[in-house]
């Protein structure tokens, strides 16, 4: 599910973009779903592709092939000489693998595994990738920010259809556009177009600490994976959620 171009690039347009370091690149790929079941335009293959070649540049350290793999808003907010700053700083990665690849509506969430400490932890690692195979996300499994955190109890009163209570975490504005009733309506048609939620995989920040703040909750129903924009304020109220015009 994906926000309009002008809202998407309005959230991520103050966003700073982190480095994922690597040092080898292993596919060992699972999709999740069938292609036929989704809308995205990009392949497994293409998504796989588009990993590898962003594992690739910051094996070789490549501020440039990196940036030319960000996805518009996120190459509007950072600048080659930045990364290259960051890839100073980034941490060995001794090995990665792409797992599992869950295309989307119009995204594709790409789930990896990298291995640190001369081959002795692994990390998960998620990517989101928009439909040309640029990166719009990522995140290592297991920390957790306080939007994450609300994103992620908004969408739990959703699934439990506690519409009240998901209002709860809407800012004043948007709940006097958006009725617990428009809430029961709309998170309804989506589960029953996509098949059932069976459950939460993640939440992602994609953008932070700025007058709107992008999170994306990766979700998996029973069609298809996909990820559920939520947009906050700075104060860390949900200021627009993305449910898809074409769905509901």
């Amino acid at each position: 599910m994906k926000l309009t171009p002008c809202l998407l690039a309005a959230a991520l347009a103050t966003c700073t973009v982190e480095l994922i370091p690597a040092a080898s690149v292993k596919a060992d790929l699972h999709v999740a779903q069938a292609e036929s079941s989704t809308r995205t335009t990009l392949t497994a293959a293409q998504a796989n592709a588009s990993a590898s070649a962003l594992l690739r540049a910051i094996q070789t350290r490549d501020a440039q092939a990196i940036y030319d793999l960000l996805a518009p808003p996120l190459k509007s907010a950072s600048s080659v000489e930045a990364i290259g700053e960051r890839l100073k700083r980034a941490p060995v990665i001794d090995s990665f693998r792409v797992v599992e690849i869950n295309p989307g509506l119009d995204d594709t969430t790409v789930d990896t595994v990298t291995v640190t400490n001369e081959g002795t932890r692994e990390a998960p690692l998620i990517l989101v990738l928009d439909d040309d195979g640029k990166l719009l996300a990522w995140k290592w499994v297991g920390t957790l920010l306080p939007i994450e955190q609300t994103a992620l109890n908004f969408v739990k009163d959703l699934q439990d259809g506690r519409w009240i209570a998901a209002r709860y975490y809407l800012d004043l504005e948007f709940q006097k556009e958006i009725s617990p009733a428009d809430l029961e309506r709309k998170w309804s048609k989506l589960e029953r177009v996509l098949g059932g939620m069976k459950h939460v995989k993640s939440a992602l920040v994609a953008s932070q600490g700025s007058e709107q703040q992008l999170v994306l909750v990766t979700i998996e129903f029973g069609k298809v994976t996909d990820n559920l924009f939520v947009i906050f304020n700075s104060q860390g109220r949900i200021i627009n959620v993305d449910f898809s015009a074409d769905l509901v």
